[in-house]
C-alpha cells in the first residue's frame, strides 16, 4: 500500500508541476510563484548598479512581447531616472503595485535563459524596487503596453563614471556583429541588449525629450485616428499623438513618466526636435581590425590606391563566390548557404567564409 501511495504522489507531482510552482493565481495571466526566502534575499543582490536595473527593465519588456521599446535616461544631481515605454502585453490596473512584489510573474511556463542569465522567476521588478528610490508603473493597459519609471540615488546604487561615451558596432570577418570595446555604461548596456534581441524587438534610447519626440512619430504612424478617442484610451506608446497643443503634450508626457516643460513640448511639436532612429542604426560601425576609421555597410566600395569597386561588382563577385562555395561545401558536408565576408585593403582582397558543419 505504501508503494501505491508513493506512486500516486509521484504521478500527482509530475502531472501538476505548474500547480505546485504557483502559490496564488492573481488573475489576468499573472501568478505568484513559490520561491524560497534564500532566493528572495539573493534577488535583492541582483541589482548591484543602475546598469543592472536597465537590463532587467529591458528584458521584462521583451518577455512581455514588446516589439518596440523606448528607453529614456536622465540625471539630476545624484538621481538617475529611467522611463521605459513599450508596446507589449501591459499590466492590468489592479496589479500595478503587485507586480513589484516578489515572485509575481506572467511567465509561468516561459522561463527565459539569455546572455544575462535566467529570467521569469518573478523577481526582476522586485529587485529593482528593493534598490530604487522609487519604482512604479506610470501608465499601462492590458494588451496595449506599459510605461515604467525607476529612479536611483547613485550615492547608494552606483553607476559607471563615464556615461557619455557611446559604444560602436564591430563586424567580424565571419560577418557577425558585436559591441566594440567601451565603458560598461548605460549606453553600452542598452546597445548589447538591442543587438542580442534585434530580431525580437526594436530599441530606441535617448533623453526624455528625444524619446517623447520619437513616441510622437510612433503614434502618428499608427492607423488609429487620435481625434476619435480620448487619449486615456490610447496605448501609452501612441498617446502623445493625441496632443492638440504643447500644454496638453507636456501633460500627456508626464502621465507616461516623461516630464518636460511646455517649451520643450512646443519644440517637439514644431519639429525642432527630431525623432530618434532605432538605437543600433545610430551607432558607428567598423570592421574587425580597423582601429581609427569607421566603416559603413558599403565599406567594400571605398577607394583603395585608386581602385574604386562599384557595389554591383562586389555583389556579382559575392554571387560567384557563393556558387563556388556550395560545390565545395557539398563535398565536405558543410552548410552551403552562407554569406562570404569581403574586405578590400590597400593591397589585397580578403574573402572569408564561415565554416558550419551540417548536422
Amino acid at each position: 500500500m505504501a508503494d501505491v501511495s508513493g506512486l500516486s504522489q509521484f504521478i500527482d507531482q509530475a502531472t501538476h508541476e505548474s500547480r505546485l510552482r504557483v502559490e496564488s493565481d492573481l488573475g489576468d495571466g499573472f501568478v505568484r510563484l513559490r520561491v524560497s526566502e534564500a532566493e528572495r534575499r539573493q534577488a535583492k543582490q541582483d541589482i548591484r548598479c543602475v546598469e543592472d536595473a536597465a537590463i532587467e527593465m529591458l528584458r521584462n519588456a521583451r518577455d512581455a512581447h514588446a516589439r518596440s521599446i523606448f528607453f529614456a535616461a536622465s540625471k539630476s544631481g545624484s538621481i538617475r531616472r529611467f522611463t521605459m515605454v513599450d508596446d507589449g502585453d501591459g499590466v492590468p490596473e489592479h496589479l500595478h503595485e503587485t507586480v513589484f512584489e516578489p515572485r509575481v510573474t506572467s511567465k509561468l511556463d516561459s522561463l527565459t535563459m539569455d546572455d544575462w542569465g535566467v529570467h521569469g522567476r518573478g523577481m526582476a521588478l522586485y529587485s529593482i524596487k528593493a534598490n530604487a528610490e522609487e519604482a512604479f508603473i506610470a501608465s499601462s493597459a492590458a494588451g496595449q503596453g506599459s510605461s515604467f519609471v525607476v529612479t536611483f540615488d547613485t550615492t547608494k546604487v552606483v553607476e559607471r563614471r563615464d556615461q557619455s561615451t557611446l559604444p560602436d558596432l564591430v563586424k567580424a570577418l565571419d560577418g557577425f556583429w558585436s559591441v566594440g570595446s567601451s565603458p560598461h555604461n548605460i549606453a553600452r548596456t542598452v546597445a548589447e541588449f538591442a543587438l542580442a534581441n534585434r530580431k525580437k524587438c526594436t530599441v530606441y534610447f535617448g533623453s526624455p525629450v528625444e524619446i517623447a519626440a520619437t513616441l510622437l512619430a510612433f503614434g502618428r504612424s499608427s492607423h488609429q485616428s487620435a481625434g476619435m478617442v480620448s487619449f486615456e484610451q490610447v496605448a501609452p506608446s501612441k498617446r502623445l499623438a493625441c496632443a492638440s497643443d504643447s500644454q496638453q503634450f507636456a501633460h500627456i508626457a508626464a502621465g507616461i513618466g516623461l516630464e518636460m516643460s511646455s517649451r520643450s513640448a512646443h519644440r517637439i511639436l514644431q519639429g525642432q526636435i527630431k525623432p530618434l532612429p532605432p538605437y543600433l542604426e545610430s551607432l558607428s560601425r567598423r570592421r574587425e581590425g580597423d582601429t581609427g576609421t569607421r566603416s559603413s555597410k558599403r565599406a567594400v566600395g571605398r577607394d583603395y590606391r585608386g581602385l574604386k569597386v562599384a557595389q554591383e561588382d562586389v555583389d556579382d563577385f559575392s554571387a560567384d563566390l557563393k556558387r563556388a562555395w556550395r560545390e565545395l561545401a557539398d563535398r565536405y558536408f558543410l552548410e552551403g548557404d552562407v554569406e562570404p565576408a569581403i574586405r578590400i585593403s590597400h593591397d589585397s582582397v580578403h574573402v572569408t567564409f564561415p565554416v558550419r558543419k551540417q548536422l
